[in-house]
């Protein structure tokens, strides 16, 4: 695909991650986003066939930034345990930052209304997560019978809620302190039991 035409699908996602985020995907119009997106039509149409293949594509993009982004973190030598907590607050981040991200979170909670399949991403995450886990047992980072992959499950359900409350308590001014707040309860459970300590 040709420079200039990458640049005006990912202008089209930017713009159409911008109304869904805004106003959902019930509500979101094919004009609204090319207005937003400051393209033709026939350029919406030449990339897009319909607000459905758009919905994915910003969740697709979503997920792509997630994983470049987590990457990063993934490649350091930081222990594994601190390697979690850190995409958790990189996820957080990204929520107040990034539009593409915040519309495809949205985007996958209100999947049903366009009919997609969006375990994809949760799969990953959870698969990230029980990888690390497994990891921060051998470096004796949590408790050794820690159930990896149920903990990573938990984990990624435990984030997608607070993320959720926050948004609609505080359009998620405050993500950032429930996100550690959260850290906070699920630590103690996790921790490794020091030796000769009663189960």
């Amino acid at each position: 695909m040709q420079q200039r035409a990458q640049e005006t699908r990912l202008a089209v996602i930017e713009g159409a991650a911008l109304v869904f985020a805004g106003i959902g995907y019930a509500k979101a119009s094919l004009a609204d986003i090319i207005a937003h997106a400051e393209v033709t039509k026939g350029a919406l149409y030449f990339h897009f066939t319909s607000k459905r293949d758009l919905a994915l594509a910003v969740i697709e993009e979503q997920h792509s930034k997630v994983l470049a982004a987590g990457a990063g973190i993934l490649g350091t030598s930081t222990p594994a345990l601190d390697k979690i907590i850190e995409l958790c607050r990189m996820f957080g981040r990204q929520l107040l930052d990034e539009p593409i991200v915040r519309a495809g979170i949205r985007l996958t909670f209100e999947a049903s209304a366009f009919q997609a399949d969006v375990s994809g991403p949760y799969e990953d995450w959870i698969g990230t997560v029980e990888g690390l886990l497994e990891q921060a047992k051998a470096e004796g980072g949590v408790r050794a019978d820690l159930d990896a992959a149920a903990f990573g499950r938990y984990l990624v359900a435990s984030f997608t809620g607070v993320q959720l409350v926050s948004d609609v308590l505080t359009g998620r001014d405050d993500v950032l302190q429930r996100i550690e707040q959260m850290w906070e309860f699920m630590l103690p459970a996790i921790a490794p039991v020091p030796p000769g300590s009663p189960d």
